[in-house]
């Protein structure tokens, strides 16, 4: 476990770099998605198209829980700081592919370090900061990887118009160092020796359970499923006879961080799950534009946003617990208004769209300032990597999910049959959040810390 010791300009310096590395993570992700279909006209190689989205997810997702897990055993400083260059490295890889292979190759690497900056950045604030600043601060990077997301897509398309899409990799470069520099001057960590050792025959095992899970979803792989559920039942066994698991199965078993980590994956489920088919929706069954997509998911992006900073502020007079109901009751809202009112009009959607992403702000904010408070200092890393992976891993089985649900006929051919099988993916969602709000009320309710 680890410790932070500084003077209050390094502290703000260090945060300011590690909310900078939080801002090109983010960006990332929705500038490439703009300007992948000219990079696979450019590298050819269209049969593996999905490939460099898969592995970027898969390696980000599965490795998670290493990061944060390692980070309480070795010191939180230092594996921030691999974790942004190798970033930079598949970044600056990515730009310089010549070939679809070499494309994908660089994702994993630029996956891998991904996979580090999110959690340990949130583990990190929540190390250095208590209380109301806390929530300050986390409450900004909520609002940073908003601001990106509405960026990304804009910014991805002049790269790739006015100069070439290398620059939608090359672009993260320039942020990145900045990062890395602020975070190596100013971050100042008191390093207490680890308290064992990680389980690594346990950590493969989970790494590999979770990543044919990944993979099987994605490509909708029927038996690699199946040999994933296995694989992380035998990981949750061998897990289990060490001292120092990679996921804390002991802090998961108490009532909050157990209801944190299910919530967010039945969270992810449902909303990622239907975001993924919003501007199929939009486009297909509304016969609408790219633009009308964009006027449905921008309300979710804003609302998730506003949703994080207006939770920051209300928990001066508010307790956490009450905030988590709240956003889960909101999202109950915005999941039934979508499921009654999809033949609506597109304002109408929208702001039915802008209450599920308020929802999501509010839930999501609250559950994991709620969760770090309750965690044992030495278990804080690998407790937020397990919320995150969760949420993450509901939004990969959520997409295949909801394909299911929809139907592959009805997504290909759109109209009405669209429209009935995202209603009927509307109830589903719904469903699931219904469980999360019912789970919310058996946490409990304390006063929040100043």
């Amino acid at each position: 476990m680890s410790s932070f010791a500084m003077s209050e300009g390094q502290q703000r310096l260090a945060t300011v770099g590690l909310v900078i590395g939080v801002f090109l993570a983010a960006l990332e992700s929705s500038v490439v998605a703009t300007a992948m279909p000219t990079v696979i006209r450019e590298l050819g190689g269209e049969s593996l198209y999905a490939l460099p989205f898969a592995v970027y997810l898969l390696v980000s997702t599965v490795s998670n829980p290493l990061w944060g897990r390692a980070s309480d055993l070795r010191g939180r400083r230092n594996l921030y700081l691999w974790g942004i260059v190798l970033f930079l490295v598949g970044s600056a890889l990515c730009g310089a592919a010549t070939s679809m292979p070499f494309l994908v190759a660089a994702r994993v690497v630029q996956g891998l370090g991904a996979g580090a900056v999110l959690p340990l950045t949130l583990t990190v604030i929540g190390a250095m900061y208590q209380g109301e600043r806390r929530a300050k601060v986390q409450a900004f990077v909520a609002s940073v990887w908003g601001v990106s997301g509405l960026l990304g897509p804009v910014l991805g398309g002049v790269l790739v118009d006015f100069w070439s899409w290398r620059w939608a990799f090359y672009l993260c470069i320039p942020f990145g160092l900045v990062a890395l520099l602020l975070v190596w001057r100013n971050l100042r960590e008191q390093e207490v020796p680890g308290q064992g050792q990680l389980d690594w025959w346990g950590a493969g095992l989970f790494t590999l359970g979770s990543g044919l899970m990944v993979w099987g979803l994605e490509f909708q792989t029927v038996w690699m499923v199946l040999l994933s559920v296995g694989v992380l039942v035998v990981a949750l066994k061998v897990e289990a006879s060490h001292p120092s698991p990679l996921l804390p199965l002991q802090s998961l078993r108490e009532r909050g961080p157990g209801v944190g980590v299910l919530s967010n994956l039945l969270a992810g489920v449902a909303y990622f799950g239907l975001t993924a088919y919003i501007p199929l929706f939009a486009q297909a069954a509304g016969g609408q534009s790219a633009t009308a997509a964009g006027a449905l998911l921008t309300p979710l992006i804003v609302g998730w946003t506003s949703g994080s900073i207006v939770g920051g502020r209300l928990m001066k007079t508010v307790s956490l617990v009450t905030l988590t109901r709240v956003g889960f009751a909101m999202l109950t809202v915005g999941l039934a208004g979508f499921a009654l009112l999809i033949h609506g009009s597109l304002p109408v959607l929208a702001l039915v769209g802008g209450v599920m992403g308020l929802g999501m702000g509010f839930s999501m904010f609250s559950l994991l300032l709620l969760i770090q408070q309750a965690a044992p200092r030495q278990e804080l890393g690998a407790i937020t990597s397990a919320i995150l992976f969760a949420r993450s891993m509901g939004g990969a089985i959520g997409v295949a999910v909801m394909a299911w649900i929809i139907g592959k006929t009805a997504i290909a051919q759109g109209g009405v049959l669209l429209i009935d099988g995202l209603q009927r993916g509307f109830v589903f969602s719904l469903a699931l959040v219904v469980v999360a709000f019912v789970l919310s009320f058996t946490l409990r309710d304390s006063k929040n810390p100043s």
